[in-house]
This record gives structure tokens, sequence and C-alpha cells, in this order.
């Protein structure tokens, strides 16, 4: 038994469980810590990509690309506040009140005839009245939001702009008192940016080529308010295989209501494609062979997650699996290849 407390097992659970239990006593800071994780390691990302691109052609420093790309980020979500924000917030209510007023008609066909009564029973208009009022309440607090979106970028400028300075400083650590603390927190980051970083990474590329060619098709079959479509498409397209399930409802809806059967038909045969495509190309290659989860897996740790965490939780809850299957060593061959390879490149670098 003493053996067991003495364990390098046992230490790393009480460390990990001491960073849970201070996340959960920061609860309240949790939207700031998470917009500034995922802005840093995306820009970190980017920055990192477009300067080796730029390289090959001017010569500019990394951090003179970093300020650049800021910048543009700013200028461009303040352009998105100031021209379309009155237009997504009149875009979102009359989306609620076209799905609202959606009514089968039993003389359309067969099926509607037999659908008709269920429709009526579920008074959808009931529910969606919440949502109404929930999204205008969101929009109100819309400026809280985009402090704390502008100090996350506030935060992660800083800390791309130092990474040097960071890592040297932190790196004294391992040399002091706390040295056994530190190579346990350094072993835990290193993972956390490996798995949840990437798995992040590519669940906002995947969400955003999704988004851009549903809006797209969407265009072409004649949608209506196609802005607040595509935000919520967006937003449905981060959380894995659920948000598809999800998206299908209101654009099912809306393509009954602007062309008949034949339109959800339609709908269908591009959600078919889209996943297609996001489960053959995208996801072998921006993720690693372990996240290709089991549908059930995928479900169940998105409802607990949901359950603990609110929204963030359909998030980062399969990143956050992804991280504690890496600390329990689930890990298929292609991810023990990558370890190796990793290890290695960090062995020449020091």
């Amino acid at each position: 038994m003493s053996n067991f407390f003495r364990s390098n097992g046992f230490k790393r659970f009480l460390i990990l469980a001491g960073i849970a239990i201070a996340l959960y006593m920061m609860r309240s800071m949790i939207n700031l810590i998470l917009l500034t994780f995922i802005i840093t390691y995306l820009m970190n990302q980017l920055t990192t990509k477009t300067t080796k691109e730029i390289k090959k052609y001017v010569r500019m420093g990394e951090k003179a690309v970093t300020v650049t790309l800021y910048l543009l980020l700013v200028a461009g979500i303040v352009a998105i506040i100031y021209k379309y924000l009155p237009i997504v917030t009149q875009q979102i209510t009359q989306l609620f009140d076209l799905i609202a007023s959606f009514s089968l008609n039993p003389n359309d066909n067969e099926i509607a005839r037999y659908l008709a009564p269920t429709f009526d029973k579920i008074e959808l208009g009931k529910y969606l009245e919440q949502g109404v009022d929930l999204t205008l309440k969101n929009i109100t607090n819309i400026g809280k939001i985009i402090l704390h979106i502008f100090i996350a970028l506030i935060l992660s400028l800083f800390i791309l702009l130092e990474k040097k300075r960071i890592i040297e400083f932190t790196a004294k650590f391992k040399d002091s008192k706390m040295s056994h603390l530190y190579d346990e927190l350094h072993y835990f980051s290193k993972i956390f940016i490996r798995s949840f970083g990437k798995v992040i990474e590519a669940q906002f590329i995947i969400a955003a080529v999704n988004c851009g060619l549903s809006v797209i098709a969407l265009y072409i079959m004649g949608f209506p308010h196609l802005i607040a479509l595509g935000i919520m498409l967006f937003i449905l397209g981060l959380v894995p295989v659920a948000g598809v399930i999800m998206s299908l409802i209101p654009l099912s809806i809306i393509a009954y209501s602007i062309g008949g059967p034949m339109y959800i038909v339609y709908i269908l045969m591009i959600v078919m494609v889209l996943h297609a495509m996001e489960a053959y190309f995208l996801n072998p290659k921006l993720m690693s062979a372990k996240t290709n989860l089991p549908i059930f897996y995928t479900f169940i740790v998105i409802l607990f997650s949901e359950h603990f965490l609110g929204v963030w939780g359909l998030i980062i809850g399969i990143p956050l699996f992804m991280f504690l299957l890496d600390i329990l060593g689930v890990t298929s061959s292609e991810d023990e290849l990558q370890q190796a390879m990793e290890i290695q490149e960090d062995k020449k670098i020091e």
C-alpha cells in the first residue's frame, strides 16, 4: 500500500485532481481561461505557418507577423460587430419566427397527413419562445461577451509576443525546489497541447469548412437568413457528430417551408456529403486515428460534459476526453509512432 502512495501514477493523479479543483474554484473565470487558451493555440498555429510561408518571399520576423494577424483579426471583429450585429439580431429573430410558424398541411401528401396531428401536439412555438428569450438575453449581454473576447485577445497576444521569454523563465523551475511539481506539470502540459489543442484546432477547421460549404449550398437552394444560419451551423459544427443532427431539425423545417418534401431530401443529401467528406477526408487529415471514437462514446461524453460544464461542455467535452485517453495511454499505433518522433525531436533540441 505504501508503494502505491509513493508511485508516480498516484502523484500524477493528485496533481491532476489539484488542477481540477483549482479550475473549479476559478469557475467564474472559466470563460476567459478557455477563450485565452483556444485563441492562443489557434493564433500560434496560424502565426507559425504564416511566418514559414512568408519567409519564402520576404524576410519578416514572427513577432511582426503575429502583430499583423492580431490587428487583422481585431479589425475584422470590430467590422462584423459594427456592420452585421443588427442584421444578425434581426435574422435570428426572424429565423425563430419562421420555425415557430411552421405547420404541416394534411392535404399536401400522405406523409404530411400522418405527421400533422403530431406536430400540432408538440406546440413548437412554445418551445421556441424560450429560445427567443434566451437569444435576446444573450444579445443584451453581448458587451460582457465582447469584453471577454478582447481581454482574451490581449492576453494571448502578450503570450505569443513573449513566448520565448515565458519558456525560458518557466524552465528555471526545473532546477528549483519545485522541480518534481515542474516535471509533472510539464508532462501534463505537453499531453494537453498534443491532444486537447490538436482536437480543438481540428474542430474549428472542420466547422469552418462545413459552414462555408453549407452556406453556399443553402444560397443556391434559396434559403433565407443565411448569416444567422451560417452562425448556427458554425457553432453546431464545433459539436462532434451531435451538431450535425441538431442542425438537421431547423434546416429540415425551413426546407419544407420553402420547397416542400423534396427540399428535405436535398438537405439530407447535402448533410450526408459533408459528413462523408468530414469522416473520410478532414478527420483523418486533421486528427489522429484515436480521435475516431465510436458514436456511442461520443454521445455519452457530450451528454456528461454538457451536464457538468454547460454549453462549453459541448465544445470541449471530446478534447478533454482525448486528453484523459492520452494520460491513460489509450493510444493507437499511429499515435505511438507520432509520440516517438516527438520525443526524438525533443532530444535533438536539448
